[in-house]
């Protein structure tokens, strides 16, 4: 008994471990999930350092867009569809809902496909198509 049990330890830090290991998000996926929950949190400093400095103030428009209601994120999921070199295409699924006086809007995340550039090291939301 005291084998098995030893044995079904171990076997889950073996599976704890290798969960752990998986992939890593992609930077530039990481970069648009990281604008969104900015976006949806209010957090205009953080979308600001999200973005490059030619979709600053676009993406502080679609902030302003979005005071007067209650916002959240389902499902969101992000990936690098494409790069060449210094931009990456990033897609996401997932949907923001916004709420006003009860009553809520969908919004499609797939709609657009992000353009993400790294500068200084950082990746920045630079734009969508």
């Amino acid at each position: 008994m005291r084998k098995y049990i030893t044995m079904l330890l171990l076997s889950c830090i073996v599976a704890l471990f290798v969960s752990a290991c998986g992939q890593a998000k992609d930077p530039a996926a990481k970069a648009v999930e990281d604008y969104y929950t900015a976006l949806v949190n209010k957090d205009s400093s953080a979308l600001s350092a999200l973005s490059c400095a030619d979709w600053e103030s676009n993406a502080l428009l679609e902030f302003d867009s979005l005071q007067a209601v209650t916002t959240k994120l389902e499902n969101l999921s992000c990936s690098a569809t494409s790069t060449d070199g210094t931009t990456t295409q990033v897609n996401c699924q997932g949907t923001l809902i916004a709420t006003y006086s009860n009553e809520n809007q969908e919004l499609d995340l797939s709609v657009h496909t992000y353009e993400v550039v790294k500068q200084n090291g950082e990746y920045l939301v630079c734009g969508y198509k």
